[in-house]
Protein backbone atom coordinates (compact mmCIF):
# COMPACT_ATOMS: atom_id res chain seq x y z
CA UNK A 1 0.00 0.00 0.00
CA UNK A 2 2.84 2.43 0.82
CA UNK A 3 4.38 1.81 -2.62
CA UNK A 4 1.04 2.55 -4.27
CA UNK A 5 0.66 5.78 -2.31
CA UNK A 6 4.22 6.75 -3.19
CA UNK A 7 3.62 6.17 -6.90
CA UNK A 8 0.37 8.02 -6.79
CA UNK A 9 2.00 10.95 -5.05
CA UNK A 10 4.87 11.00 -7.54
CA UNK A 11 2.44 11.07 -10.46
CA UNK A 12 1.25 14.53 -9.42
CA UNK A 13 3.61 17.49 -9.50
CA UNK A 14 2.32 20.01 -6.98
CA UNK A 15 3.63 23.51 -6.40
CA UNK A 16 4.32 25.03 -3.01
CA UNK A 17 2.08 27.95 -2.00
CA UNK A 18 4.80 30.57 -2.46
CA UNK A 19 5.56 29.18 -5.95
CA UNK A 20 1.91 29.45 -6.96
CA UNK A 21 1.85 33.03 -5.73
CA UNK A 22 5.16 34.27 -7.11
CA UNK A 23 5.55 32.76 -10.59
CA UNK A 24 2.30 34.30 -11.96
CA UNK A 25 3.84 37.70 -11.22
CA UNK A 26 5.66 37.12 -14.52
CA UNK A 27 2.39 37.99 -16.21
CA UNK A 28 2.14 41.10 -14.06
CA UNK A 29 5.63 42.09 -15.21
CA UNK A 30 4.64 41.83 -18.89
CA UNK A 31 1.25 43.44 -18.30
CA UNK A 32 3.08 46.55 -17.17
CA UNK A 33 4.23 46.81 -20.77
CA UNK A 34 0.78 45.84 -22.02
CA UNK A 35 -0.40 49.18 -20.61
CA UNK A 36 2.84 51.10 -21.10
CA UNK A 37 3.14 50.15 -24.76
CA UNK A 38 -0.01 48.74 -26.29
CA UNK A 39 -2.33 51.24 -24.60
CA UNK A 40 -0.22 54.32 -25.30
CA UNK A 41 2.16 53.73 -28.21
CA UNK A 42 -0.31 54.86 -30.87
CA UNK A 43 -0.98 58.06 -28.91
CA UNK A 44 2.76 58.56 -28.43
CA UNK A 45 3.43 58.12 -32.14
CA UNK A 46 0.68 60.44 -33.31
CA UNK A 47 0.78 63.10 -30.57
CA UNK A 48 4.43 63.26 -29.44
CA UNK A 49 6.34 62.21 -32.57
CA UNK A 50 3.73 63.75 -34.90
CA UNK A 51 3.56 60.60 -37.03
CA UNK A 52 0.50 59.75 -39.07
CA UNK A 53 -2.28 58.52 -36.74
CA UNK A 54 -3.18 55.69 -39.11
CA UNK A 55 0.48 54.70 -39.45
CA UNK A 56 1.03 54.70 -35.68
CA UNK A 57 -2.08 52.56 -35.17
CA UNK A 58 -1.75 50.18 -38.12
CA UNK A 59 2.02 49.66 -37.69
CA UNK A 60 1.44 48.05 -34.30
CA UNK A 61 -0.69 45.38 -35.98
CA UNK A 62 1.46 45.16 -39.08
CA UNK A 63 4.43 44.21 -36.92
CA UNK A 64 2.72 40.87 -36.36
CA UNK A 65 4.21 39.75 -39.67
CA UNK A 66 7.55 40.12 -37.91
CA UNK A 67 6.16 38.13 -34.99
CA UNK A 68 5.07 35.31 -37.31
CA UNK A 69 8.77 34.76 -38.06
CA UNK A 70 10.35 35.39 -34.66
CA UNK A 71 7.81 33.65 -32.38
CA UNK A 72 8.33 30.07 -33.68
CA UNK A 73 12.10 30.61 -33.61
CA UNK A 74 12.00 31.76 -29.98
CA UNK A 75 9.66 28.88 -29.11
CA UNK A 76 12.01 26.36 -30.72
CA UNK A 77 14.98 27.92 -28.91
CA UNK A 78 13.17 27.62 -25.58
CA UNK A 79 12.26 23.97 -26.19
CA UNK A 80 15.93 23.20 -26.86
CA UNK A 81 17.22 25.14 -23.87
CA UNK A 82 18.29 23.12 -20.84
CA UNK A 83 21.22 24.94 -19.30
CA UNK A 84 22.62 25.68 -15.88
CA UNK A 85 19.86 28.22 -15.16
CA UNK A 86 17.03 26.06 -16.45
CA UNK A 87 14.69 26.40 -19.40
CA UNK A 88 12.55 29.39 -18.50
CA UNK A 89 14.47 31.70 -16.16
CA UNK A 90 16.95 32.94 -18.82
CA UNK A 91 14.12 33.96 -21.15
CA UNK A 92 12.29 35.79 -18.36
CA UNK A 93 15.32 37.86 -17.38
CA UNK A 94 16.65 38.56 -20.89
CA UNK A 95 13.17 39.40 -22.18
CA UNK A 96 12.54 41.91 -19.41
CA UNK A 97 15.88 43.64 -19.97
CA UNK A 98 15.25 43.91 -23.72
CA UNK A 99 11.86 45.51 -23.11
CA UNK A 100 13.23 47.92 -20.51
CA UNK A 101 16.02 49.26 -22.71
CA UNK A 102 13.93 49.53 -25.90
CA UNK A 103 11.04 51.37 -24.24
CA UNK A 104 13.32 53.68 -22.28
CA UNK A 105 14.99 54.72 -25.52
CA UNK A 106 11.68 54.95 -27.41
CA UNK A 107 9.79 57.11 -24.91
CA UNK A 108 12.67 59.19 -23.58
CA UNK A 109 15.07 59.72 -26.50
CA UNK A 110 13.12 59.56 -29.79
CA UNK A 111 11.26 62.84 -29.02
CA UNK A 112 14.70 64.50 -29.13
CA UNK A 113 14.97 63.72 -32.86
CA UNK A 114 14.32 67.04 -34.66
CA UNK A 115 10.95 67.37 -36.36
CA UNK A 116 12.85 68.19 -39.56
CA UNK A 117 14.18 64.60 -39.53
CA UNK A 118 10.73 63.05 -39.67
CA UNK A 119 12.06 59.99 -41.52
CA UNK A 120 14.36 59.23 -38.58
CA UNK A 121 11.40 59.33 -36.20
CA UNK A 122 9.59 56.76 -38.33
CA UNK A 123 12.64 54.49 -38.49
CA UNK A 124 13.35 54.72 -34.75
CA UNK A 125 9.68 54.14 -33.90
CA UNK A 126 9.48 50.95 -35.97
CA UNK A 127 12.94 49.60 -35.04
CA UNK A 128 12.55 50.09 -31.27
CA UNK A 129 9.06 48.63 -31.32
CA UNK A 130 10.39 45.57 -33.18
CA UNK A 131 13.10 45.08 -30.55
CA UNK A 132 10.50 45.41 -27.80
CA UNK A 133 8.37 42.74 -29.48
CA UNK A 134 11.24 40.24 -29.24
CA UNK A 135 11.66 40.89 -25.53
CA UNK A 136 7.91 40.67 -24.99
CA UNK A 137 7.83 37.27 -26.69
CA UNK A 138 10.74 36.04 -24.57
CA UNK A 139 8.97 36.79 -21.31
CA UNK A 140 5.27 36.30 -22.11
CA UNK A 141 5.85 32.82 -23.54
CA UNK A 142 7.31 31.78 -20.17
CA UNK A 143 4.04 32.60 -18.41
CA UNK A 144 2.26 30.08 -20.61
CA UNK A 145 4.92 27.38 -20.94
CA UNK A 146 6.35 27.58 -17.41
CA UNK A 147 3.11 26.30 -15.91
CA UNK A 148 3.87 22.84 -17.26
CA UNK A 149 6.69 22.48 -14.72
CA UNK A 150 5.06 24.44 -11.91
CA UNK A 151 2.16 22.03 -11.33
CA UNK A 152 0.02 19.47 -13.15
CA UNK A 153 -2.48 19.06 -10.32
CA UNK A 154 -6.00 19.71 -11.72
CA UNK A 155 -6.90 21.24 -8.35
CA UNK A 156 -3.94 23.64 -8.39
CA UNK A 157 -3.91 24.80 -11.99
CA UNK A 158 -7.14 26.79 -11.67
CA UNK A 159 -5.51 28.64 -8.76
CA UNK A 160 -2.97 29.95 -11.27
CA UNK A 161 -5.74 32.08 -12.74
CA UNK A 162 -6.43 33.94 -9.51
CA UNK A 163 -2.74 34.48 -8.68
CA UNK A 164 -2.15 35.42 -12.30
CA UNK A 165 -4.90 38.02 -12.02
CA UNK A 166 -3.41 39.36 -8.79
CA UNK A 167 -0.10 39.68 -10.61
CA UNK A 168 -1.85 41.35 -13.50
CA UNK A 169 -3.47 43.81 -11.11
CA UNK A 170 -0.11 44.64 -9.59
CA UNK A 171 1.29 45.34 -13.04
CA UNK A 172 -1.57 46.52 -15.21
CA UNK A 173 -3.55 48.00 -12.31
CA UNK A 174 -0.57 49.98 -11.03
CA UNK A 175 0.02 51.49 -14.46
CA UNK A 176 -3.67 52.30 -14.97
CA UNK A 177 -3.68 53.95 -11.54
CA UNK A 178 -0.51 56.02 -11.96
CA UNK A 179 -1.03 57.06 -15.60
CA UNK A 180 -3.95 59.51 -15.13
CA UNK A 181 -2.31 60.93 -12.00
CA UNK A 182 0.96 61.57 -13.82
CA UNK A 183 -0.87 62.92 -16.88
CA UNK A 184 -2.36 65.74 -14.76
CA UNK A 185 1.15 67.10 -14.16
CA UNK A 186 1.76 67.81 -17.83
CA UNK A 187 0.07 70.19 -20.20
CA UNK A 188 -1.59 68.07 -22.83
CA UNK A 189 -1.93 65.03 -20.54
CA UNK A 190 -1.40 61.82 -22.49
CA UNK A 191 -0.19 63.86 -25.47
CA UNK A 192 2.80 65.26 -23.56
CA UNK A 193 6.36 64.00 -24.06
CA UNK A 194 7.00 64.62 -20.37
CA UNK A 195 4.24 62.21 -19.43
CA UNK A 196 5.97 59.38 -21.32
CA UNK A 197 9.40 60.28 -19.91
CA UNK A 198 7.98 59.89 -16.41
CA UNK A 199 5.72 56.89 -16.97
CA UNK A 200 8.37 54.72 -18.68
CA UNK A 201 10.84 54.55 -15.74
CA UNK A 202 7.99 53.98 -13.28
CA UNK A 203 6.73 51.04 -15.33
CA UNK A 204 10.20 49.59 -15.85
CA UNK A 205 10.96 49.54 -12.11
CA UNK A 206 7.64 47.84 -11.34
CA UNK A 207 8.21 45.25 -14.08
CA UNK A 208 11.76 44.41 -12.96
CA UNK A 209 10.60 43.92 -9.35
CA UNK A 210 7.80 41.57 -10.44
CA UNK A 211 10.18 39.63 -12.70
CA UNK A 212 12.62 39.01 -9.84
CA UNK A 213 9.79 37.61 -7.69
CA UNK A 214 8.58 35.42 -10.58
CA UNK A 215 12.08 34.00 -11.09
CA UNK A 216 12.19 33.06 -7.39
CA UNK A 217 8.81 31.37 -7.80
CA UNK A 218 9.89 29.01 -10.60
CA UNK A 219 13.52 28.52 -9.50
CA UNK A 220 13.07 25.10 -7.83
CA UNK A 221 10.80 23.73 -10.58
CA UNK A 222 12.89 24.85 -13.53
CA UNK A 223 14.88 21.62 -13.84
CA UNK A 224 14.89 18.58 -16.20
CA UNK A 225 12.97 16.15 -13.99
CA UNK A 226 9.84 18.22 -14.58
CA UNK A 227 10.33 18.46 -18.37
CA UNK A 228 7.71 16.17 -19.91
CA UNK A 229 8.11 12.40 -20.13
CA UNK A 230 11.73 12.16 -21.26
CA UNK A 231 13.25 14.24 -18.47
CA UNK A 232 16.83 15.02 -19.46
CA UNK A 233 16.15 14.54 -23.18
CA UNK A 234 15.64 17.82 -25.02
CA UNK A 235 13.24 17.85 -27.96
CA UNK A 236 14.91 18.39 -31.34
CA UNK A 237 11.93 19.49 -33.39
CA UNK A 238 12.27 21.53 -36.57
CA UNK A 239 10.32 24.75 -36.82
CA UNK A 240 8.60 23.38 -39.94
CA UNK A 241 7.13 20.53 -37.85
CA UNK A 242 5.21 22.92 -35.62
CA UNK A 243 2.51 23.50 -38.22
CA UNK A 244 1.73 19.78 -38.29
CA UNK A 245 1.79 19.62 -34.50
CA UNK A 246 -0.74 22.42 -34.10
CA UNK A 247 -2.95 21.00 -36.86
CA UNK A 248 -3.15 17.79 -34.83
CA UNK A 249 -3.87 19.56 -31.54
CA UNK A 250 -7.53 20.55 -31.82
CA UNK A 251 -7.84 21.77 -28.19
CA UNK A 252 -4.98 24.22 -28.80
CA UNK A 253 -6.66 25.55 -31.94
CA UNK A 254 -9.89 26.17 -30.05
CA UNK A 255 -8.07 27.72 -27.11
CA UNK A 256 -6.26 30.14 -29.41
CA UNK A 257 -9.64 31.35 -30.72
CA UNK A 258 -11.06 31.58 -27.19
CA UNK A 259 -7.98 33.37 -25.89
CA UNK A 260 -8.14 35.81 -28.80
CA UNK A 261 -11.80 36.52 -28.04
CA UNK A 262 -11.16 37.17 -24.35
CA UNK A 263 -8.11 39.33 -25.05
CA UNK A 264 -9.78 41.37 -27.79
CA UNK A 265 -12.74 42.15 -25.54
CA UNK A 266 -10.45 43.25 -22.71
CA UNK A 267 -7.97 45.23 -24.81
CA UNK A 268 -10.59 47.27 -26.69
CA UNK A 269 -13.05 47.84 -23.83
CA UNK A 270 -10.20 49.08 -21.60
CA UNK A 271 -8.32 51.02 -24.29
CA UNK A 272 -7.34 54.46 -22.99
CA UNK A 273 -8.68 56.28 -26.05
CA UNK A 274 -12.06 54.54 -25.77
CA UNK A 275 -12.32 55.43 -22.07
CA UNK A 276 -11.30 59.04 -22.79
CA UNK A 277 -14.13 59.29 -25.32
CA UNK A 278 -16.64 57.63 -22.99
CA UNK A 279 -15.91 59.30 -19.65
CA UNK A 280 -14.40 62.54 -20.96
CA UNK A 281 -15.83 63.53 -24.33
CA UNK A 282 -19.30 61.98 -23.87
CA UNK A 283 -19.92 62.15 -20.13
CA UNK A 284 -17.86 65.30 -19.63
CA UNK A 285 -16.09 64.22 -16.44
CA UNK A 286 -13.06 62.02 -17.14
CA UNK A 287 -11.24 62.90 -13.91
CA UNK A 288 -14.34 62.18 -11.82
CA UNK A 289 -15.39 58.96 -13.56
CA UNK A 290 -12.32 57.08 -14.84
CA UNK A 291 -10.66 56.12 -11.55
CA UNK A 292 -13.93 55.41 -9.66
CA UNK A 293 -15.15 53.15 -12.49
CA UNK A 294 -11.78 51.39 -12.69
CA UNK A 295 -11.82 50.72 -8.94
CA UNK A 296 -15.45 49.65 -9.17
CA UNK A 297 -14.57 47.10 -11.85
CA UNK A 298 -11.78 45.65 -9.73
CA UNK A 299 -14.09 45.41 -6.69
CA UNK A 300 -16.66 43.49 -8.73
CA UNK A 301 -13.87 41.23 -10.04
CA UNK A 302 -12.97 39.84 -6.61
CA UNK A 303 -16.01 37.55 -6.14
CA UNK A 304 -15.73 36.41 -9.75
CA UNK A 305 -12.11 35.37 -9.24
CA UNK A 306 -13.23 33.13 -6.39
CA UNK A 307 -16.20 31.80 -8.37
CA UNK A 308 -14.11 30.98 -11.46
CA UNK A 309 -11.55 29.03 -9.39
CA UNK A 310 -14.22 27.09 -7.51
CA UNK A 311 -16.06 26.23 -10.73
CA UNK A 312 -12.77 25.23 -12.41
CA UNK A 313 -11.85 22.90 -9.56
CA UNK A 314 -15.28 21.26 -9.57
CA UNK A 315 -16.16 21.13 -13.27
CA UNK A 316 -12.97 22.02 -15.13
CA UNK A 317 -11.65 25.22 -16.66
CA UNK A 318 -13.76 24.88 -19.81
CA UNK A 319 -17.02 24.99 -17.83
CA UNK A 320 -15.82 27.96 -15.79
CA UNK A 321 -14.70 29.97 -18.81
CA UNK A 322 -17.97 29.44 -20.68
CA UNK A 323 -20.16 30.23 -17.66
CA UNK A 324 -18.64 33.58 -16.79
CA UNK A 325 -18.05 34.77 -20.35
CA UNK A 326 -21.80 34.21 -20.78
CA UNK A 327 -22.44 36.41 -17.74
CA UNK A 328 -20.31 39.18 -19.26
CA UNK A 329 -22.10 38.90 -22.59
CA UNK A 330 -25.55 39.16 -20.99
CA UNK A 331 -24.58 42.17 -18.84
CA UNK A 332 -23.07 44.04 -21.77
CA UNK A 333 -26.33 43.76 -23.67
CA UNK A 334 -27.68 46.00 -20.87
CA UNK A 335 -24.66 48.34 -21.11
CA UNK A 336 -25.26 48.58 -24.86
CA UNK A 337 -28.88 49.62 -24.29
CA UNK A 338 -27.81 52.29 -21.79
CA UNK A 339 -25.26 53.80 -24.18
CA UNK A 340 -27.85 53.83 -26.95
CA UNK A 341 -30.02 55.95 -24.62
CA UNK A 342 -27.21 58.42 -23.91
CA UNK A 343 -28.04 62.01 -24.82
CA UNK A 344 -31.81 61.54 -24.79
CA UNK A 345 -32.03 63.95 -21.86
CA UNK A 346 -30.19 65.19 -18.76
CA UNK A 347 -31.08 62.00 -16.90
CA UNK A 348 -29.29 59.83 -19.45
CA UNK A 349 -25.70 60.57 -18.48
CA UNK A 350 -23.29 59.26 -15.86
CA UNK A 351 -23.17 61.30 -12.67
CA UNK A 352 -21.38 60.54 -9.39
CA UNK A 353 -20.69 64.01 -7.96
CA UNK A 354 -22.10 67.48 -8.59
CA UNK A 355 -20.87 70.66 -6.88
CA UNK A 356 -18.98 68.58 -4.35
CA UNK A 357 -22.04 66.52 -3.40
CA UNK A 358 -23.05 62.98 -4.25
CA UNK A 359 -25.34 63.06 -7.28
CA UNK A 360 -26.29 59.64 -8.62
CA UNK A 361 -29.22 59.11 -10.99
CA UNK A 362 -31.02 55.90 -12.03
CA UNK A 363 -29.01 55.76 -15.28
CA UNK A 364 -25.76 55.70 -13.29
CA UNK A 365 -27.05 53.02 -10.88
CA UNK A 366 -28.01 50.76 -13.78
CA UNK A 367 -24.69 51.41 -15.51
CA UNK A 368 -22.73 50.62 -12.35
CA UNK A 369 -24.62 47.35 -11.83
CA UNK A 370 -24.41 46.09 -15.40
CA UNK A 371 -20.90 47.37 -16.11
CA UNK A 372 -19.61 46.20 -12.71
CA UNK A 373 -20.93 42.64 -13.00
CA UNK A 374 -19.97 42.40 -16.67
CA UNK A 375 -16.49 43.79 -16.08
CA UNK A 376 -15.97 41.54 -13.07
CA UNK A 377 -16.95 38.48 -15.08
CA UNK A 378 -14.85 39.17 -18.16
CA UNK A 379 -11.85 40.47 -16.22
CA UNK A 380 -11.82 37.27 -14.16
CA UNK A 381 -11.92 35.17 -17.35
CA UNK A 382 -9.58 37.30 -19.49
CA UNK A 383 -6.48 35.40 -18.33
CA UNK A 384 -8.18 32.04 -17.81
CA UNK A 385 -6.93 30.67 -21.16
CA UNK A 386 -3.34 31.08 -19.90
CA UNK A 387 -3.32 28.08 -17.49
CA UNK A 388 -5.27 26.17 -20.12
CA UNK A 389 -2.22 26.44 -22.41
CA UNK A 390 -0.44 24.11 -19.98
CA UNK A 391 -3.30 21.64 -20.39
CA UNK A 392 -2.87 21.75 -24.18
CA UNK A 393 0.89 21.26 -23.79
CA UNK A 394 0.30 18.22 -21.56
CA UNK A 395 -2.21 16.95 -24.11
CA UNK A 396 0.47 17.20 -26.82
CA UNK A 397 2.81 15.14 -24.63
CA UNK A 398 -0.04 12.66 -24.13
CA UNK A 399 -0.75 12.16 -27.85
CA UNK A 400 2.77 12.44 -29.30
CA UNK A 401 5.25 12.14 -26.44
CA UNK A 402 6.74 15.53 -27.32
CA UNK A 403 7.37 18.12 -24.60
CA UNK A 404 7.26 21.46 -26.42
CA UNK A 405 5.96 24.10 -23.99
CA UNK A 406 8.02 26.76 -25.73
CA UNK A 407 6.21 26.57 -29.05
CA UNK A 408 2.85 26.28 -27.26
CA UNK A 409 3.64 29.38 -25.25
CA UNK A 410 4.92 31.41 -28.21
CA UNK A 411 1.99 30.44 -30.42
CA UNK A 412 -0.43 31.60 -27.77
CA UNK A 413 1.72 34.67 -27.20
CA UNK A 414 1.55 35.41 -30.93
CA UNK A 415 -2.25 35.36 -30.81
CA UNK A 416 -2.17 37.46 -27.64
CA UNK A 417 0.02 40.12 -29.27
CA UNK A 418 -1.87 40.01 -32.56
CA UNK A 419 -5.16 40.72 -30.83
CA UNK A 420 -3.68 43.25 -28.41
CA UNK A 421 -2.12 45.22 -31.24
CA UNK A 422 -5.21 44.78 -33.40
CA UNK A 423 -7.09 46.76 -30.78
CA UNK A 424 -4.89 49.80 -31.45
CA UNK A 425 -5.59 49.54 -35.18
CA UNK A 426 -9.33 49.08 -34.68
CA UNK A 427 -9.50 52.11 -32.40
CA UNK A 428 -7.40 54.25 -34.75
CA UNK A 429 -9.44 53.33 -37.82
CA UNK A 430 -12.74 53.81 -35.96
CA UNK A 431 -11.72 57.29 -34.78
CA UNK A 432 -10.70 58.27 -38.32
CA UNK A 433 -14.28 57.63 -39.49
CA UNK A 434 -15.51 60.64 -37.51
CA UNK A 435 -12.98 62.95 -39.09
CA UNK A 436 -10.33 63.18 -36.34
CA UNK A 437 -6.67 63.43 -37.36
CA UNK A 438 -5.33 62.25 -33.99
CA UNK A 439 -6.51 60.05 -31.15
CA UNK A 440 -8.68 62.06 -28.71
CA UNK A 441 -7.56 62.55 -25.12
CA UNK A 442 -9.56 63.40 -22.01
CA UNK A 443 -9.30 67.11 -22.86
CA UNK A 444 -10.79 66.93 -26.35
CA UNK A 445 -14.41 68.04 -26.94
CA UNK A 446 -17.18 65.74 -28.07
CA UNK A 447 -17.31 65.18 -31.84
CA UNK A 448 -20.54 64.19 -33.63
CA UNK A 449 -20.63 60.45 -34.15
CA UNK A 450 -18.26 59.74 -31.26
CA UNK A 451 -21.05 58.01 -29.33
CA UNK A 452 -21.45 55.49 -32.17
CA UNK A 453 -17.71 54.80 -32.12
CA UNK A 454 -17.78 54.27 -28.34
CA UNK A 455 -20.80 51.94 -28.56
CA UNK A 456 -19.09 49.82 -31.22
CA UNK A 457 -15.72 49.70 -29.43
CA UNK A 458 -16.90 49.50 -25.83
CA UNK A 459 -19.78 47.04 -26.37
CA UNK A 460 -20.34 45.57 -29.82
CA UNK A 461 -16.83 44.29 -30.61
CA UNK A 462 -16.32 42.76 -27.12
CA UNK A 463 -19.71 41.05 -27.42
CA UNK A 464 -18.74 39.56 -30.80
CA UNK A 465 -15.42 38.43 -29.29
CA UNK A 466 -17.16 36.71 -26.37
CA UNK A 467 -19.52 34.97 -28.79
CA UNK A 468 -16.50 33.61 -30.69
CA UNK A 469 -15.05 32.38 -27.39
CA UNK A 470 -18.22 30.50 -26.51
CA UNK A 471 -18.43 28.89 -29.95
CA UNK A 472 -14.78 27.79 -29.81
CA UNK A 473 -15.12 26.32 -26.32
CA UNK A 474 -18.29 24.39 -27.09
CA UNK A 475 -16.38 21.35 -28.45
CA UNK A 476 -13.18 21.83 -26.44
CA UNK A 477 -12.31 18.31 -25.29
CA UNK A 478 -10.02 18.94 -22.30
CA UNK A 479 -12.58 18.72 -19.52
CA UNK A 480 -11.64 18.29 -15.88
CA UNK A 481 -12.04 14.50 -16.07
CA UNK A 482 -10.03 14.26 -19.28
CA UNK A 483 -7.13 16.18 -17.75
CA UNK A 484 -7.01 13.78 -14.79
CA UNK A 485 -6.61 10.90 -17.24
CA UNK A 486 -3.94 12.72 -19.23
CA UNK A 487 -1.86 13.50 -16.14
CA UNK A 488 -2.09 9.91 -14.90
CA UNK A 489 -1.05 8.43 -18.26
CA UNK A 490 1.84 10.89 -18.65
CA UNK A 491 3.05 10.14 -15.12
CA UNK A 492 3.01 6.39 -15.73
CA UNK A 493 4.95 6.78 -18.98
CA UNK A 494 7.47 9.12 -17.34
CA UNK A 495 8.17 6.64 -14.55
CA UNK A 496 8.55 3.82 -17.10
CA UNK A 497 11.02 5.85 -19.20
CA UNK A 498 12.96 6.75 -16.05
CA UNK A 499 13.14 3.01 -15.33
CA UNK A 500 14.73 2.25 -18.69
CA UNK A 501 11.79 1.67 -21.05
CA UNK A 502 11.90 3.44 -24.42
CA UNK A 503 9.49 6.31 -24.98
CA UNK A 504 7.95 4.51 -27.97
CA UNK A 505 7.21 1.37 -25.93
CA UNK A 506 5.75 3.41 -23.06
CA UNK A 507 3.52 5.31 -25.50
CA UNK A 508 2.19 2.08 -26.96
CA UNK A 509 1.74 0.24 -23.68
CA UNK A 510 -0.21 2.93 -21.80
CA UNK A 511 -2.73 4.93 -23.79
CA UNK A 512 -5.84 5.05 -21.58
CA UNK A 513 -6.63 5.25 -17.88
CA UNK A 514 -7.92 1.68 -17.78
CA UNK A 515 -4.53 0.33 -18.89
CA UNK A 516 -2.62 1.95 -16.02
CA UNK A 517 -1.48 0.19 -12.83
CA UNK A 518 -3.86 0.68 -9.92
CA UNK A 519 -1.71 3.25 -8.11
CA UNK A 520 -1.94 5.70 -11.02
CA UNK A 521 -5.67 5.21 -11.48
CA UNK A 522 -6.16 5.81 -7.74
CA UNK A 523 -4.70 9.27 -8.09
Amino acid sequence: MSEQNSAASASVNRAKPYQLMLFPLNNGATNVYYVLVLSYIATFGSKVLALSMIFASVMVTGMRLFDAITDPIIGALMDRTNGKFGKFRPFMVIGNLIMAVSILVLYCLTPLIPASMEWARYVAFVALYAIWVIGYTFQTSCTRSGQTVLTNDPKQRPLFTIFNTVGSLLGMGAMQFFAPILAKNYEGGYASAGFFRTLAPVGIVISIALTILAVIGIWEKDQPKYFGIGGQKTEKIKVAEYVAIIKGNNPMQRLMVAGAGCKLALSIATNTTVLCMLYGCMMGNYDGLYLPMMVLGYVFSVPFFLLTVRTSQKKGQKASLMRYVSVALICYIGVLVLLLLWGKGDAFTLSLMSDGKVSINVYTILFIALFGIGYGAYYATADMPIPMVADCSDYETYISGKYIPGIMGTLFSLVDKLVSSLSATVVGVAVSFIGLDSLPTQYDPYTPGMNVVVIVLFCVIPMIAWTATLLAMKNYSLTGEKMKEIQAVNACRRDAVAGGMSLEDAMQKWQTLDQLPAQYRAN
